[in-house]
């Protein structure tokens, strides 16, 4: 495919590196041109130096002939301007990032008027990632497939866990749940396990499931944080606001504390229903003033990632809350791995994993059959959803009597509707959406599942 990408910020920079492994033909627009050298000579990308909004400069940079555009700059309206450019220049789909409320809150009109085929808000994708975490406040991580009716969700064995010392076919055939343990970390090693492997504490687990499946193994290994009854948010940000709406709309009380005493007024109108604090959240005798030892959720988002690691390590400290914790910056992840601060929530990496998938979907259409792609275990593995098309050869044979390559596992099919976990017995049909987990990189097609020969 030809994509263009216009800004090459944090999102954009994520997009080339993630989508020029791809055999995509990428071209990239930025007025920084330190930036986009950097990026041309490192990832074999056309670099075009320039205001993506100008007519002169996407022409230069291939919009004629470009398939989707992706406008990620910092500002709405250049990212606005530049995909009605390219859509009156060219014949391609066109996605752009928008932030601002007040944009967001028209989106349909915009996108309908403008012809803009993909809409995205890191913060309010933020919200959504935070709100379904805390759905499973016993899960680092939580990630959709099969149109929401499959969950794979990243978990960590306690001390003292019931998991620990079980094999796989224990865990089946012992808590009888509808799960299947797709990957395992221990200690730095990734492990994609067969039934007799043995679990221990500290491993951490990848497994798939439908959600009240999910739910029903976290009862079932006695972890107690099965739901979030009040929640205490640091930081009224974009993500606050649009969290907080979130939350109250489904029955979780929420205290939002905010150092800004306009920005408390402000989210007082918008949001009644929650608890608006002004206050200074560094400030640990109002926080336990305000009942941080008695809340289910601490969430924090304050601009600072140094402020929201300190405050998230001392809310550990004094209460069993689910943790979320927002990051910007990348290179902190293993550091807060070290720390275990929970739930790691970084806005512009889910914006680019969304695109990416978008991309991945129109690709459809022109050979590939990806409909889902989602890094585990830092990029060491990946799951992928294949969409079965008509004539491929893994249709109507037993898994068990198909030739996988290594370091893979069928988790889930899911056909006319139902999800479930199969078995060696079960087999794929035309339309299935099927979901594989994999230390293997570079499958496009489901057949790349299958041994060569």
């Amino acid at each position: 495919m030809n994509i263009i990408i216009v800004g090459c910020g944090r999102i954009g920079s994520t997009l080339v590196e993630e989508l020029s492994g791809e055999n995509h033909d990428i071209s990239i627009i930025d007025e920084k041109a330190d930036v986009v050298q950097k990026l041309a000579e490192t990832h074999d990308v056309l670099g075009v130096i320039g205001n993506g909004a100008s007519y002169s400069i996407l022409l230069e940079a291939g919009v004629e002939t470009a398939d989707i555009i992706i406008a990620v700059t910092n500002s709405d309206e250049l990212n606005l301007l530049c995909c009605l450019i390219a859509k009156k220049a060219g014949r391609c789909e066109t996605v752009a990032r928008v932030r601002n409320p007040v944009y967001y809150d028209e989106i349909s009109f915009i996108k309908e008027e403008m012809g803009i085929s993909v809409v995205l808000n890191p913060e309010l994708s933020a919200a959504y990632e935070i709100a379904r975490l805390l759905r499973f406040p016993s899960a680092m991580e939580v990630n959709k497939f099969s149109k929401g009716r499959i969950e794979m969700l990243k978990y960590r064995i306690p001390h003292n866990s019931k998991l620990d010392g079980m094999t796989l076919i224990d865990v089946s055939n012992q808590l009888n749940c509808e799960i299947l343990i797709s990957a395992v970390e221990r200690k730095k090693e990734l492990i994609i396990p067969n039934g007799s492997f043995q679990l221990r504490e500290k491993d951490i687990i990848s497994f798939v499931g439908r959600p009240n499946c999910a739910m029903e193994f976290f009862r079932k290994i006695g972890e107690r944080k099965n739901q979030v009854h009040e929640a205490m948010i640091i930081g009224g940000s974009k993500i606050g606001f649009y969290l907080s709406k979130l939350l109250v709309s489904s029955g979780i009380g929420v205290k939002l504390i905010d150092k800004d005493r306009d920005q408390c007024e402000r989210l007082n109108e918008s949001i009644p229903d929650a608890m608006i604090i002004h206050g200074n959240g560094n400030d640990h005798d109002m926080l336990l003033e305000e009942g941080l030892t008695d809340v289910d959720a601490f969430i924090a988002l304050t601009n600072h990632d140094e402020e929201n690691m300190f405050l998230s390590l001392y809310a550990q400290s004094q209460s069993d809350a689910k943790l979320v914790t927002k990051v910007q910056k990348l290179n902190y992840d293993a550091m807060i791995e070290r720390l275990d601060l929970g739930s790691m929530i970084y806005p512009e990496y889910l914006t680019a994993q969304y695109i990416i998938q978008y991309v991945r979907a129109r690709q459809n259409s022109i050979g590939s059959n990806i409909e889902n792609l989602y890094k585990l275990m830092d990029g060491r593995a990946e799951a992928l959803e294949f969409h079965i098309q008509k004539g491929s050869p893994v249709i109507g044979r037993p898994i068990k009597d198909l030739s996988l390559i290594d370091n893979l596992l069928i988790c889930s099919i899911y056909r006319k509707g139902k999800p479930m976990i199969p078995n060696g017995q079960d087999h794929m049909e035309e339309d299935d959406l099927v979901v594989v987990v994999t230390t293997k990189k570079g499958l496009h097609d489901v057949k790349d599942i299958l041994k060569r020969g």
